[in-house]
C-alpha cells in the first residue's frame, strides 16, 4: 500500500469510527502499519485538518484517539452495482474470512481501499453525467 493509499484508508477508518474515535495504536495494526509510518500519516492529516488528536492513556501507554473533523461530509453510501476488481474473489484469504473471524471485510485494507475507488470512480460519473445534462 502506497502512502496515499494508505491516508485514504486512514480517514475513511477514522469516519466510520464515529463519535467514539479510534485509537490511533488500533488504527494502525488494522492498516498493517508501524507505528511510525501511522504517527507520520495522523501528523499529516492532522495538518490538512482532516482528524484531529486527543492524546489518551491506553493500556498504560499514552497514544491518541483520532476523531473526524469533517462533520460536514456525510460517509457516502456505496451500493454493490458492480463487482468488477473486487479484491475479496481473488483473495487468499476467502475461505477463512468471515464475520467474528481474525481475517474479516470490516478490517481488510484491499476492500477498504476498492470500496474508496468504486465511490471515487461513482462521484466521476455523477460529476459527467451532470456536465451532459
Amino acid at each position: 500500500m502506497d502512502i496515499k493509499e494508505a491516508e485514504e484508508a486512514a480517514v475513511t477508518h477514522v469516519q466510520l469510527a464515529g463519535n467514539k474515535g479510534i485509537l490511533q495504536s488500533d488504527l494502525w495494526r488494522e492498516l498493517k502499519l508501524n507505528s511510525r509510518e501511522g504517527s507520520r500519516i495522523a501528523v499529516k492529516l492532522e495538518k490538512q485538518g482532516l482528524l484531529r488528536r486527543v492524546k489518551e492513556l491506553s493500556g498504560g501507554r499514552w497514544t491518541y484517539r483520532l476523531y473526524s473533523n469533517d462533520k460536514n461530509r456525510p460517509i457516502k453510501k456505496f451500493s454493490w452495482t458492480n463487482l468488477d476488481n473486487c479484491p475479496c474473489f481473488v483473495c487468499i484469504n476467502a475461505k477463512i474470512c468471515g464475520a467474528g473471524q481474525t481475517v474479516n471485510p470490516i478490517q481488510c485494507n484491499e476492500l477498504d481501499i476498492w470500496i474508496i475507488q468504486q465511490i471515487d470512480s461513482k462521484d466521476e460519473d455523477d460529476d459527467n453525467s451532470e456536465e451532459l445534462e
